[in-house]
């Protein structure tokens, strides 16, 4: 996969703006800028200094195309490891594209999805872990999932994995040796000691594989379901919330047939909202689909928010939410729960000391009164995962799956030891531990997972 040809795209996003960055990477980027573009101070880029910006003219023949900035950036200290121009223009789609086509007419070609990063990882910049991190940042739409994707690219999660991997190329390499005595009975690897170093590796992978859940969820979005009976308000809520008519109110029961979502953000994480269909016994069979896919989502999520409507509460329905409530806490134990008493403006005089325990959150839906104790109460769920996060939290189900492959051999590696399996057994299933570590960060990869990786970045990246 190693290429040599120059690559260019489009570095910024498509369309009008003040500027647009056309980025050129390749041994013969520099001199293929040079043809097209005219400098004010009439130096050649091949002669300008590293890492400096030029002020000039993309010329086609005679005409003016337009006046820019253009950076140039010498190989080895460059994005891609490679001779790379930076092309700043106006944005201007007839001049985005003008000077594309330019540049075509050269040794040039339009680069692939990521390929810029892919070029980085060839050459040595970053590993896969990291690279694949890139994407993240650029897609990161809160505060709590760019902190995630720059721990990545700092290389947090990679000095981890090359920790371990480290220590079990080490004690493979003994056990090898040790094959190449065994005619002489002579041991190099320790058992006991090997015992140990499985121990603390099986902890460490353990410890990466459970926090997956968490960088996933801050990565995607926490999916908050808002659940409970027909015309409780949950549609109202999540207007409230948004603070737009997203969902459809109405004061017929029944109203929403299907989930609507919506996010913001909240503590510098992104919600996830999720508007149910209300949960009752009903005959008409679009809304027992939609029922259906309230406890689908309640399954889904991080937070249930759970909805009773306040003005109409008598002693039978306090006892029928208490063992409803119950069984939510039951059936999603890792989950958490939120209870909601709306319709605070005109509520029932009947006491609801019994719903005490939950510590139901008293709200007024419709006249966004107490709204922030509601997302208060989903800001202290939010700090408690935010305390979660270190360097090496992951988020990439790619990584994810790869950790539990090498989880699972350490495990065999483990059971052969205690019944004694022959030391070559052991060296197989240490070697295998090895490869997928080394495919986390790329040291072992092949062609079509590189270009799975890569195809979903965006061009000019």
């Amino acid at each position: 996969m190693v290429k040599n040809d120059n690559i260019l795209a489009l570095a910024s996003p498509p369309g009008i703006g003040a500027i647009s960055i056309i980025r050129i990477s390749g041994p013969e980027s520099i001199s293929i800028v040079d043809n097209i573009f005219d400098g004010i101070e009439k130096i050649k880029l091949a002669d300008l200094e590293e890492n400096k910006v030029q002020l000039g003219y993309i010329m086609d023949n005679k005409r003016t195309i337009d006046k820019v900035l253009v950076t140039v950036f010498r190989n080895p200290k460059s994005y891609t490891g490679e001779d790379l121009v930076e092309i700043s223009c106006h944005g201007s789609i007839f001049i985005q594209e003008s000077i594309i086509q330019l540049l075509l007419k050269f040794d040039c070609r339009v680069a692939n999805p990521g390929e810029f990063t892919m070029r980085s990882f060839l050459n040595g910049k970053m590993d896969l872990s990291q690279a694949e991190s890139v994407a993240d940042l650029i897609s990161s739409n809160s505060e709590a999932s760019h902190k995630l994707a720059m721990n990545q690219m700092r290389g947090g999660f990679k000095n981890d994995i090359n920790d371990l991997r480290t220590q079990l190329v080490n004690f493979a390499s003994l056990i090898e040796l040790e094959l190449d005595f065994s005619q002489e009975d002579v041991e190099f690897a320790n058992m006991k000691e090997l015992n140990k170093l499985l121990d603390e590796i099986s902890s460490s992978l353990k410890k990466l594989i459970d926090s997956f859940k968490t960088g996933n969820v801050i990565k995607n979005g926490i999916p908050i379901a808002i659940v409970g009976e027909p015309n409780t308000g949950k549609s109202t809520l999540l207007n409230a919330l948004l603070n737009e008519d997203r969902a459809i109110v109405s004061s017929i029961a029944g109203t929403t047939r299907d989930t609507i979502e919506d996010q913001i953000i909240i503590n510098g994480v992104n919600c996830r909202f999720i508007d149910t269909a209300g949960i009752r016994s009903t005959d008409d069979e679009i809304e027992s689909i939609g029922i259906e896919r309230t406890f689908k989502k309640m399954a889904e999520s991080e937070v249930i928010v759970f909805m009773i409507d306040y003005s109409v509460i008598d002693e039978n329905k306090i006892n029928y939410y208490v063992n409803y409530l119950n069984k939510i806490e039951d059936k999603f134990s890792n989950t958490k729960l939120i209870t909601i008493l709306n319709k605070n403006d005109v509520k029932s005089n009947i006491s609801v000391s019994d719903l005490d325990k939950f510590n139901p959150v008293k709200i007024s839906a419709k006249n966004k009164q107490n709204i922030e104790s509601l997302t208060n109460e989903i800001s202290i769920y939010i700090n408690n995962l935010k305390s979660q996060i270190d360097n090496s939290t992951i988020t990439n189900s790619r990584h994810y799956d790869l950790l539990n492959k090498t989880h699972e051999e350490i495990h065999k590696v483990k059971i052969s030891i205690s019944k004694n399996i022959s030391s070559d057994l052991l060296a197989i299933d240490i070697k295998q531990a090895i490869y997928f570590l080394g495919e986390l960060t790329g040291e072992i990869s092949n062609d079509e997972v590189l270009g799975n990786i890569f195809s979903k970045f965006c061009i000019g990246k």
